[in-house]
């Protein structure tokens, strides 16, 4: 009887932790996926300045980088939060950030170089 009952709470606890772990993982990849995301706009942000060097990044736009993007994609791209909500890239600061919505940046990982919601270094 006792050892069914440890079994029953091994499993449980096990399946606990596996569950606790992905979703971590999927909050990893989230956050790898809007870097990947602002590492193509800073491409782009560079790209344009080398063909444009009298403009200032504080002037940029995202029509002006569109061209510029790894892909070509037909919109900008926006980055999808923790919480599901749809957020802008902030292109008139290099490198770029994402945009919270107040006019702060967005970076769950309270890390601004690990390269998760971030450029990186």
């Amino acid at each position: 009887m006792i050892e069914m009952t440890l079994v029953i709470f091994l499993l449980v606890a096990l399946m606990s932790t596996g569950l606790f772990f992905s979703g971590k993982i999927g909050e990893w990849k989230s956050g790898r996926e809007a870097s990947e995301t602002l590492r193509g706009v800073y491409s782009a942000q560079r790209l344009f300045l080398a063909d444009n060097p009298t403009t200032t990044v504080s002037s940029l736009t995202e029509a002006l980088l569109l061209p510029y993007l790894p892909d070509r994609p037909a919109t900008f791209p926006t980055i999808t939060s923790l919480t599901n909500a749809t957020l802008s890239v902030r292109v008139t600061v290099s490198p770029p950030t994402i945009n919270n919505g107040s006019g702060g940046s967005y970076d769950p990982s309270g890390n601004t170089k690990d390269s998760l919601w971030d450029v990186g270094e």
